[in-house]
């Protein structure tokens, strides 16, 4: 994933768009390099974050809300079930690294389409029954990609030293 510069003085839709794509690109740059049992080391017990797991877990971020919240798509998550919500961090000492990059990449394409379709104040229905717009979804993907951009920080500079990006 490559990113443009973040405009200063763009548009409200295109600085959003703008920052998920610079978040995004953050999470990928995070991983680069590593090999597939580097990309599966856990931060510490009891927690069971890893770089692979945060790549299925957003994964599963971009299906949920743009997919099934905003295009009201019915369709299970990818790495999470009922029976094992946390299943895209838990999962992954056998898990196809390549796989589970290539499910990620293909829901930032399709969260990209549906975006690309909708006007900021277009709303969808979250599973809980609340109406959400475009603009909040967007808000809250780039919260959430930083959120966890920071974990992707500490577990990189602990498998490598690598810091910076």
């Amino acid at each position: 994933m490559e990113y443009e510069e973040i405009p200063r003085n763009g548009d409200e839709r295109s600085t959003l768009l703008a920052f998920l794509d610079w978040q995004r690109s953050t999470l990928e740059r995070k991983c680069a390099g590593l090999q597939p049992d580097q990309l599966r080391i856990r931060s510490v017990e009891p927690a069971s974050l890893s770089l692979l797991g945060l790549v299925r877990h957003m994964a599963d971020v971009e299906r949920g809300w743009f997919r099934r919240t905003l295009a009201g798509e019915d369709i299970d998550y990818r790495y999470s079930t009922d029976a094992d919500p946390d299943g895209e961090f838990d999962n992954v000492a056998t898990a196809d690294v390549d796989e589970a990059f290539a499910s990620w990449h293909e829901e930032c394409g399709r969260a990209d389409e549906i975006i690309s379709r909708r006007a900021l104040d277009a709303t969808g229905h979250h599973r809980t029954g609340t109406e959400v717009s475009m603009r909040w979804i967007l808000t809250h993907m780039i919260e959430e990609y930083s959120r966890h951009n920071g974990h992707a920080d500490l577990l990189r500079e602990r498998i490598d030293g690598a810091t910076g990006y």
